[in-house]
């Protein structure tokens, strides 16, 4: 019996100090160092323990004893040691740092929370006096003696009735704005992250997967611990003021109830690991889902031009029944934590109300003590049933959680921001040798060596066929890259020693399919510009020639343009973003084929206004038109990846070289063969 006495009381202080050090790995960031400090508080009391019982065996008091006390303290710290110096992620390993640091982060800035503690505080010191009171009116009622303890009792009971519920409803409210102050401002900071992100990222990150992390992630975390902190406050309130009336009450009924404890907790462990791996799962299949639901509500035209709806309904279903089989494992590892939590509470409670009534029987305690410990066990089996049973959801939203604070902890790997922003910029560009590949492609070089110069106040052509490296160099002056090797100088000075915002304003790119936004024509060309005036927005549009066709609107300025600018046509939506570059008056300028949907005309008034507005900045014009490169005082040909031919239009023209085969190319018409010259043509 001794023995089995030693068991539980090392298991039972064990238990406790490691959920102890748990809660401490949640309010400390250092991990390694609650880890370690932690793991040698352990092993010092497990030693007292084992020192100082005077039934402990005699083989736990030897050096073997010691020897295995202490493997078992300090393994664990051990191993994370070990990961952590072999490069492995040790993040999740902490008791899920990363969920709660973000989380607490947010909760401890408000002013509210404060408030919600000492409103709780309140709420249960009321609420765990009713038992005790109710053991007194039970011995009153077994006594039959003292009639003012009765009407006294009834008094202090109904008084703490209403206190508590005047106090539930204040803690409720405060906690609920409090979390939606959480959720909305953990939602904006993933949202802040992503957008500093290098270019990079977004072209291995699929827009589905982000949107699903900021949006579907995000709330499923923030419902799942807005409901599970409130309890985890509520409960753990609750029960330190429980246990301790029940110690008031009795000693030895008190420390059999916690000797029992450890059993319930255990449990609860090892389903949570189950199910916070397992959430990760589901909300990966989950995003997988909102990328194909993404994918096909942008591209809706191609998808119906290729009257491919059946297609998409298919992928989609597919990924859905994916994500409806991992629900289903997920649902059934929960039902079965449920099932062995209640039956664990149950032998519990049968246990107490046994080794009570001997306790009565032996006149170790009243009656009516007895009454009080048995609700006060009711309550605190409650409570500790309900933070068991919450324990999956915590580490269901600690599993949601992990890749909302990836995004939210990951470096973009952007070089170090220059400090350059000069009053005065000339817009002399001059790449050097420059070589570079996509970080998704490593192995395959867009530019090999290229050598190119953008003239302040000269309009440069690049003229070369698809696949060259045209809009690759456009990337790389925009800075959403860095080259492998070489170097982009501006002003004679390496592009990135400029300030990042300070080389945006300077620099105005328009893509062959410019993005809009669902926005007023108005608040497109005034984008990432707030400050200018109607009178400037008309008159840049005035210059892209996009004035005449907005003032047809019926709405004019204010017409809305749609998703992606999907209510104009693809000349306005050109003309547009040609408005919106200039008005920033950037002193470099690039067109980067940006005028391939405009008719002739058009075309023409485009390039007759940057011409009487060139000299006032560097222009690089990117086209395959020869209307477009003869406007040019100077002409690149780019092909492979490598400047070929250079010069000015007439030059490269008389030298007939590889930009007047080119040119030939463009110009060569459509020849329908007869049925004769078809049959002498070779097979593909």
């Amino acid at each position: 019996m001794a023995m089995c006495v030693f068991a539980c009381l090392f298991l039972c202080v064990d238990v406790c100090v490691v959920l102890s050090l748990g809660v401490a790995r949640l309010l400390v960031q250092h991990a390694f160092v609650t880890m370690w400090v932690g793991g040698l508080l352990r092993w010092g009391l497990l030693l007292l323990v084992t020192c100082y019982y005077p039934d402990s065996p005699a083989w736990m008091r030897s050096f073997e004893g010691f020897q295995t006390v202490t493997v078992h303290c300090l393994l664990y710290p051990a191993y994370g040691t070990l990961l952590w110096a072999c490069g492995r992620s040790t993040v999740e390993l902490f008791w899920g740092w990363q969920t709660w640091q973000g989380v607490s982060k947010h909760f401890i800035s408000s002013s509210l929370w404060s408030i919600t503690c000492c409103v709780t505080c309140g709420v249960t010191s009321g609420e765990m006096a009713i038992p005790y009171y109710t053991g007194k009116i039970t011995d009153w009622i077994m006594k039959e003696d003292e009639p003012e303890a009765f009407s006294n009792a009834i008094k202090i009971m109904s008084i703490l009735t209403i206190m508590s519920a005047v106090f539930e409803f204040l803690c409720d409210l405060i906690y609920n704005i409090t979390m939606s102050l959480i959720h909305t401002s953990i939602q904006k900071q993933v949202f802040e992250c992503v957008l500093k992100q290098e270019v990079a990222f977004f072209d291995h990150t699929s827009t589905g997967e982000i949107v699903s992390r900021i949006t579907t992630d995000t709330n499923t975390m923030s419902e799942s611990l807005s409901e599970e902190l409130n309890i985890l406050i509520w409960y753990s309130m609750r029960l330190l003021f429980l246990y301790g009336f029940m110690l008031l009450l009795s000693v030895r009924l008190s420390i059999f109830t916690v000797l029992g404890l450890p059993i319930i907790w255990i449990i609860p462990e090892f389903s949570g690991r189950f199910l916070q791996g397992h959430s990760v799962k589901v909300q990966d299949s989950l995003a997988k889902a909102n990328k194909v639901a993404t994918e096909t509500f942008s591209c809706m035209k191609t998808v119906k031009s290729f009257a491919n709806e059946d297609g998409e309904t298919e992928r989609y279903r597919m990924h859905l029944e994916a994500t409806y089989a991992l629900n289903k494992v997920e649902a059934a590892a929960y039902t079965a934590s449920t099932w062995t939590n209640s039956m664990s509470n149950l032998a519990l409670k049968v246990s107490i109300l046994y080794y009570g009534g001997q306790l009565v029987a032996g006149r170790d305690v009243s009656s009516g003590d007895l009454v009080a410990f048995v609700l006060y066990e009711l309550q605190f089996s409650s409570a500790l049933e309900a933070l068991i049973s919450y324990y999956p959801h915590v580490k269901k939203a600690i599993g949601a959680s992990e890749k909302i604070f990836e995004y939210v902890d990951r470096k973009p790997d952007i070089p170090p921001e220059g400090t350059l922003a000069p009053d005065a910029l000339e817009g002399h560009v001059r790449f050097n040798n420059v070589t570079f590949a996509y970080p998704s492609r490593p192995g395959e070089n867009i530019l090999k060596g290229a050598c190119l110069e953008l003239k302040p106040g000269k309009i440069t052509a690049l003229v070369g066929p698809s696949d060259g490296g045209k809009s690759t160099i456009v990337r790389l002056l925009d800075r959403f890259y860095h080259p492998q090797s070489g170097e982009i100088l501006l002003d004679g000075k390496p592009l990135q020693s400029y300030r990042e915002q300070y080389l945006h304003e300077k620099i105005s790119v328009v893509a062959q399919e410019p993005m809009l936004f669902a926005r007023s024509i108005t608040e497109n060309i005034r984008y990432g510009k707030e400050d200018v005036t109607d009178e400037e927005v008309e008159a840049a549009a005035k210059l892209a020639h996009a004035h005449k066709f907005i003032s047809d609107f019926p709405k004019g300025y204010d017409t809305d343009t749609g998703e992606k600018g999907s209510k104009v046509s693809g000349g306005q939506r050109q003309r547009i973003a040609i408005a919106r570059a200039l008005i920033r008056r950037p002193q470099i300028l690039v067109l980067d084929d940006a005028t391939s949907d405009l008719d002739t005309e058009s075309e023409h008034m485009v390039y007759q206004a940057l011409l009487r507005d060139s000299s006032r900045r560097t222009v690089l014009l990117i086209t395959h038109r020869a209307s477009g490169a003869q406007i040019a005082e100077h002409v690149l040909f780019l092909r492979a990846g490598e400047v070929v031919e250079q010069g000015t239009h007439d030059d490269l023209v008389r030298k007939n070289g590889a930009y007047a085969e080119f040119l030939r190319q463009q110009n060569t018409t459509f020849h329908r063969y007869t049925d004769a010259e078809a049959a002498d043509l070779p097979l593909a």
